[in-house]
């Protein structure tokens, strides 16, 4: 798997201050999108033990809350191949660390096992890992920039772990609009 770029001290990909991994690699081609340049699956920089290690160390202090992955695509299925021991190694060393995915595959996507596009021997483990999944491709017809951690109105936050307990989709509460934002409006 190869890299763009890694934020240290991000805080706009998720709640509170954040480590935030791009990986390269997508097939979505969404018009719009923030980060074309990681489309490319061979863009940037080769993602090593090392660079795990410093995503590791970049956690444990108390103000960083977590780890946002996002591209690119980190659920194409040559990129789960690495971010499975990632996030293992993540719950295990780090169990304080919020995780988040930005995907432009859907929930419904990524959980249909005959969806060999994007549903692989990875697939969920990973989703059985996560806070916070951000679902949907974006559409540039219905951005939106009253919306929180999201870019379109397709899109959505969901709360992981209650989704898998109810066997159906739960909406995190990030999934509102920021109304902090607009006072005065």
């Amino acid at each position: 798997m190869k890299f763009g770029q890694v934020y240290y001290n991000d805080v706009a990909n998720g709640v509170g201050c954040r480590t935030a991994l791009f990986v390269s690699g997508c097939t979505h081609h969404c018009k719009g999108c923030f980060n074309e340049v990681t489309w490319d699956f061979n863009y940037g920089e080769d993602y090593t033990k090392e660079v795990e290690d410093e995503i590791i160390e970049s956690l444990k202090p108390g103000y960083i809350d977590g780890l946002t992955i996002l591209g690119g695509e980190p659920m194409e299925i040559v990129n789960q191949k690495e971010i499975r021991p990632l996030l293992k190694r993540i719950k295990k060393e780090v169990p304080k660390a919020t995780i988040w995915i930005y995907s432009g595959y859907t929930w419904e996507e990524l959980t249909d096992k005959n969806n060999k596009r994007c549903h692989g021997e990875d697939t969920e483990a990973i989703l059985g890992m996560l806070d916070v999944l951000v679902d949907g491709e974006f559409i540039e017809e219905q951005k939106n920039l009253m919306l929180r951690f999201r870019g379109s109105s397709n899109q959505r936050v969901i709360d992981v772990p209650a989704t898998l307990e109810a066997g159906k989709i739960v909406l995190s509460k990030y999934n509102d609009r920021d109304e902090s934002r607009y006072v005065g409006e």
